[in-house]
């Protein structure tokens, strides 16, 4: 939370952390390069680990819709990417704004300057601030496209109180096509593309992403739907 720019509550990070750390009244750990030094320390060794076993693929970091290019700019990001250019980084804006007219240009030649993966999204079609649009195709470092899928439930998305229940749908067989196609055309100008599917209700993304493997000629076939888990 406290690299994303999310309000982050002392009590979620480690103690010896929060002592080294500035609290505001709220208790809660103001957001400083010192902080974030100390987050992306703490967690560098497991990363490494990781990273030297050939196991550690991309780092998210999936920002607050609050930070908006109203109230922010993205250099407000150099210090996080500066600590973390040994490893790939993709970062999700989810604030549309960003996305939008003049705008857009600034902010893809941002994540070219800093060789940052740009997050593109699949997403309900609705033209809210919190829901970036799903018509770019963005390839930012030439290493690693990234494809993010929220699915199209723009009721859920917006009003949904859980995860679960703002990203619950389940891909057609006519949008997993389309998905495809547009993996497949990010693959011609990236070395890899990461596909992910954040579907979450039921087991809706990883027969998802089973059936776009299928759709790609990766899988033959998938495995019995399981019902309702709860």
């Amino acid at each position: 939370q406290l690299l994303s720019h999310h309000s982050t509550p002392a009590k979620f990070l480690p103690p010896a952390m929060i002592k080294k750390l500035h609290l505001d009244t709220n208790a809660k750990v103001a957001r400083t390069p010192e902080a974030e030094r100390e987050m992306i320390l703490a967690f560098t060794p497991a990363l490494e680990l990781l990273q030297h076993a050939g196991k550690l693929g991309v780092l998210l970091l999936q920002l607050s819709p609050a930070f908006s290019p109203r109230k922010h700019e993205l250099n407000e990001l150099e210090h996080l990417l500066e600590l973390t250019r040994k490893f790939r980084v993709a970062v999700e804006l989810r604030n549309r704004n960003w996305a939008e007219g003049e705008q857009l240009e600034r902010t893809i030649e941002f994540f070219h300057e800093w060789n940052a993966i740009f997050v593109n999204v699949d997403a309900p079609r609705e033209n809210h601030f919190t829901i970036m649009p799903s018509d770019i195709d963005a390839i930012t470092n030439r290493d690693v496209a990234y494809l993010r899928l929220h699915g199209r439930n723009a009721e859920g998305y917006l009003t949904g109180r859980t995860v679960a229940a703002r990203f619950n749908y389940n891909y057609s067989a006519a949008e997993i096509a389309e998905v495809a196609e547009r993996t497949q055309k990010l693959a011609r100008e990236a070395k890899e593309v990461h596909v992910v599917f954040n579907n979450n209700a039921r087991d809706y993304a990883p027969h998802a992403a089973l059936r776009l493997r299928k759709a790609l000629g990766q899988l033959v076939a998938s495995p019995p739907q399981t019902g309702e888990l709860f």
